[in-house]
């Protein structure tokens, strides 16, 4: 391991270093802001976001498309797939300090310290994206965690909210236990940290049990990070209890975080030898949660009338599809890590748009949660009924949305796998697409051919306008011209 510090690695820790500066001045800054007067920390943090990300597509350009090299003490990692997945994290997290303001000022919790906690969130999430070692993935996860585990309960005056957060908490801090004990494990069995190194020492350990518990005990550790089933029960109820921007935060972020922690873990250190398909290894438990958690996900989901909820059990639903990624990925197919970085793009951008309609259409009187809340809207308000039922659409993966595209690909990926032995899980994931399409559409039909009970009062914002009207047509080109965004990836 090579251990000498070189100053030109802060170059390329760039977006990390950014971001963390960013939230650590927002934190300073909101002692110096009062009352609602808070709200304007929004500019830093969107700042503060943008520059990270641009930073990232700068590096990005710089980095040569088989370039992958450690630094830092072998402790993170910078290469194309690193640098994208900082700046769809920055990006994403821009689009939520966005949203934030509005929501905090027609719901009444206007907290200054809420825009420093996510960037210091996102600040995981980036470490995640460079992460070359298991300390610094578990650095970096936990980092995400805490912060999110604090957005979650931001309105404090809200019982659902504080329950959420608990619930949150406490199976978050049940999964850190599996985590680390599994890392522990692999540690004795690799006796390294470096993901890199490990891959090859584990293929030819003298004690695979310790590979095959620690593989399992990280499964469930990140079954309970992605909410795959059955570790998926905080989800939903966390996604409803959250204000709106912390649920889009959780539900795109956060996700999309976890998965990129997974392809290093399990795409690096576990992926090729070390991961026999069959009665042994990782990915034979993986396979069938992700089965599950596709089917599962959809049949809950069909049955709520809460659209947060609804949401939330669709978001399982996803995870289900990018575990069947992470499978492909381990199993040796070439073309699983850009479907996956594709599939979260499309994903992010999806359920940014679906939320921020979520928050437009909700005001202080009437949050307005529930399919039947939304009757009408397009005979009112019909430019956020289009907005929502393109990014409804993408969820479903119909076409010509950059949702469709990303499935097609995970599931080729999925297809490329020796033996076809993935076949049975893409018809899983192909029929279940299908049965998503109806609750989807239930929201459509509420928006389209029901009446209105009462007029809409939405929330009125310029910056929810822009999200909405970006996010849709992000979704669009992403359908028409997926070939270039893959080529990106």
């Amino acid at each position: 391991m090579n251990l000498n510090f070189d100053p030109k690695d802060l170059g390329y820790l760039a977006p990390y270093l950014i971001m963390t500066v960013s939230g650590l001045l927002l934190v300073l800054a909101e002692a110096f802001y009062k009352g609602k007067d808070r709200t304007a920390l929004v500019g830093l943090a969107v700042a503060g976001s943008v520059a990270s990300a641009i930073a990232s597509i700068i590096l990005y350009t710089q980095v040569g498309p088989n370039v992958s090299q450690q630094i830092m003490g072998e402790m993170l990692m910078y290469d194309r797939t690193s640098y994208v997945l900082s700046a769809l994290f920055a990006l994403t997290t821009a689009v939520a300090a966005l949203m934030s303001p509005s929501h905090q000022r027609e719901h009444q919790w206007v907290i200054g310290e809420y825009y420093g906690t996510m960037l210091m969130a996102a600040s995981g999430m980036i470490m995640l994206a460079h992460a070359a070692n298991l300390v610094t993935v578990f650095l970096g996860i936990e980092t995400m965690s805490i912060g999110v585990y604090v957005m979650t309960a931001m309105r404090r005056t809200s019982r659902r909210g504080n329950e959420a957060a608990m619930k949150y908490f406490l199976i978050g801090a049940f999964a850190t236990g599996f985590l680390v004990y599994g890392m522990a494990l692999l540690y004795g069995a690799a006796g390294t940290t470096s993901i890199v190194a490990m891959r090859g020492t584990l293929a030819s350990t003298a004690n695979p049990g310790l590979v095959i518990a620690g593989g399992f005990l990280l499964v469930v550790a990140f079954g309970f990070k992605v909410a795959a089933v059955p570790f998926h029960m905080w989800a939903p109820d966390a996604y409803e209890g959250a204000p709106t921007p912390v649920t889009a935060f959780m539900a795109a972020a956060v996700k999309a975080a976890a998965i990129a922690a997974m392809i290093r873990v399990f795409g690096v250190a576990l992926g090729g030898d070390v991961v026999p398909f069959g009665a042994l290894g990782w990915a034979s438990p993986l396979v069938v949660i992700a089965a599950i958690t596709i089917t599962i996900g959809n049949i809950s989901a069909v049955r709520q009338d809460n659209i947060k909820r609804m949401l939330a059990y669709s978001s399982i639903s996803h995870a289900g599809v990018l575990l069947t990624g992470i499978c492909a990925l381990g199993l040796g197919s070439i073309t699983a890590n850009p479907a996956i970085v594709y599939y979260l793009i499309a994903y992010n951008v999806t359920t940014m748009g679906a939320f921020a309609v979520v928050a437009y259409v909700g005001s202080r009187g009437r949050e307005r949660l529930l399919v039947d809340d939304w009757a009408g809207l397009a005979g009112q308000h019909p430019a956020a009924a289009l907005a929502m039922t393109i990014c409804l659409l993408s969820l479903g993966g119909m076409p010509p949305t950059g949702g469709f595209f990303g499935k097609f690909y995970i599931f080729k990926a999925a297809m490329d796998v020796n033996d076809g032995q993935l076949l049975w899980l893409v018809l899983v994931g192909v029929v279940n697409s299908a049965i998503s399409i109806y609750y989807y559409l239930r929201i459509v039909t509420a928006m389209y051919f029901r009446e209105a009970n009462q007029p809409f009062t939405p929330t009125r914002s310029g910056a929810l306008v822009f999200v909405m009207a970006m996010c849709p047509v992000l979704i669009l080109e992403m359908g028409i011209m997926p070939g270039w965004w893959l080529k990106l990836v």
